[in-house]
């Protein structure tokens, strides 16, 4: 058996590379200690049992657009306000409606720092949505983005728009790119991480069990569709179908090293003599065994064997021994 202190060092390790591969949170002297680390591991454990034990619901954060001037932006109000006959809300907390309404909200934008002309060559607004699985309660959604803009947003103008008449409630924010200080957004894929995990944190506040487990974290292999395509679709005029699974070597490598770092998660807990890590051990073997990735790349693996060496026995093992040697699990 293994002290509690050295799993906790390990579980930080793996569990980090595993949740936060971006290493968005800064390391302080503070977290280096012996109560730092305990405090990482537990959160760490607690995002283990949310992924794997409860599989809680994962929130979804997407950019899905924006507008090049203020014609553009306007005409995405009307969309998301369904031509103003829903209540929008403004980053000052004010809640309107009505179609004057929305086109003084334009003119404000339009005049509330650099200009904007009704086209421009760059984009003067971003568009995100903020989503959860149907069943979650409208109210609290609106609530959690509310704190979520409050949060992320802060400096900059932005109007939002719940939607709970559709199977999935969710809350459209449209962001002016440039803040009040005349710095620009300019969201990556890190911020989008980050956005997820705050959007999550925030429905957690008002009693919502949600996750921002990351797609390669959770083997998924799904692609989610633009919501222009979505709307092509509805309408009609998509002509050709989009891809729906994941692939390239960059999203395989980044599901393979998810897989290394289970791998090391399930053994170190294993060697706990803590009873519920050795049974959160076998839930974590048993989950990352499971994932869309791992039964595809196990395929694989036994596909390629049977052709070079005739071999037609299955080794489920595979997927949870020490890493292939084709996956590169250092950083």
């Amino acid at each position: 058996m293994t002290s509690g202190r050295s799993i906790d060092g390990v579980l930080v390790q793996w569990g980090e590379r595993l949740f936060y591969p971006a290493n968005h949170r800064a390391k302080t002297a503070q977290s280096h200690t012996a109560a730092g680390v305990r405090q990482r591991a537990i959160a760490i454990r607690a995002r283990i049992q949310a992924t794997v034990v409860r599989r809680a619901p994962q929130v979804m954060v997407k950019v899905t657009g924006g507008g090049r001037g203020m014609a553009a932006i306007a005409a995405h109000f009307r969309y998301i306000s369904r031509s103003a006959r829903l209540p929008f809300e403004d980053d000052r907390g004010a809640v309107r409606e009505g179609k004057q309404a929305l086109q003084d909200l334009a003119e404000q934008w339009r005049y509330g720092g650099s200009y904007i002309g009704d086209s421009s060559p760059r984009r003067e607004a971003f568009n995100i949505m903020l989503s959860m699985p149907s069943g979650t309660a409208p109210l609290s959604i609106q609530r959690a983005a509310r704190e979520f803009a409050e949060t992320e947003l802060a400096d900059h103008r932005y109007v939002m728009v719940l939607h709970d008449h559709q199977a999935h409630p969710h809350v459209h924010l449209s962001v002016r790119a440039e803040s009040r200080f005349g710095k620009r957004l300019n969201p990556r894929k890190a911020d989008l991480q980050r956005w997820r995990e705050t959007f999550a944190e925030k429905l957690r506040g008002w009693g919502v069990d949600a996750e921002a487990t990351r797609q390669a974290t959770r083997g998924q292999l799904r692609n989610f569709e633009s919501l222009w395509r979505v709307k092509a679709a509805e309408q009609g005029r998509l002509n050709t179908p989009g891809d729906p699974s994941k692939s390239g070597p960059r999203s395989e490598r980044s599901r393979k090293q998810a897989i290394v770092a289970w791998a090391h998660i399930a053994q170190t807990l294993a060697g706990s003599e803590d009873g519920e890590d050795r049974v959160l051990a076998h839930r974590v073997d048993r989950y990352a065994r499971s994932t869309p990735f791992a039964v595809e790349y196990t395929r694989r693996l036994d596909k390629r064997q049977e052709r070079t060496r005739g071999i037609t026995d299955r080794e489920p093992a595979r997927v949870m021994s020490p890493a292939p040697r084709d996956i590169d699990i250092h950083r």
